[in-house]
């Protein structure tokens, strides 16, 4: 089973395209263009599971349509009209390399697992080779680096970044 803070959402399916299964999406994303991506997930029921790709093609920077295995039909189409698409957290690598990609976490709630709240990003920044949560906390503004071994967990539905970061960095 596919837990929910093991996936981030990317976009939603808009409505059906045509009578073979074809269904129109927005997305958030330019990495289903750049990428070869196997499967997205979708939570019908609340349940997270994979639905693999047969095709996807790009109309805009934020919309596409999408084919994927098993759904033949507009009918079949109609059941997934609204549901969220995810990417497994894996991807959130790939998601780093464009400002608008990366200004996913803008707004997102930092807390660190000794410190508790740290505050709320509000940028990030990649003018340099390490990417950056820029975090406003009382009034100032502190950089965390972005990196997987700090990040603990990702509640994208209440918009909370979970870290575990080493003694000391908060005090530099």
């Amino acid at each position: 089973m596919i837990a929910k803070n093991e996936i981030f959402p990317i976009g939603r399916i808009l409505k059906t395209h045509g009578l073979s299964g074809e269904m129109t999406f927005s997305t958030t994303t330019t990495l289903l263009d750049e990428i070869e991506i196997p499967y997205l997930i979708l939570d019908p029921e609340g349940i997270a599971v994979p639905f693999f790709i047969e095709e996807v093609r790009m109309k805009s920077g934020e919309t596409g349509l999408i084919k994927f295995e098993g759904i033949d039909s507009g009918e079949q189409a109609r059941e997934y009209v609204g549901l969220t698409l995810y990417l497994p957290n894996e991807y959130l690598e790939e998601m780093d390399e464009t400002d608008e990609e990366a200004g996913y976490f803008v707004g997102f709630e930092v807390v660190e697992e000794n410190h508790g709240k740290i505050g709320t990003i509000t940028d990030v920044d990649q003018s340099t080779e390490n990417i950056l949560f820029v975090i406003e906390t009382d009034g100032d503004e502190i950089l965390i680096p972005a990196v997987e071994e700090y990040i603990t967990d990702i509640d994208h539905e209440k918009k909370i970044i979970r870290l575990r970061l080493p003694d000391g960095l908060l005090d530099l």
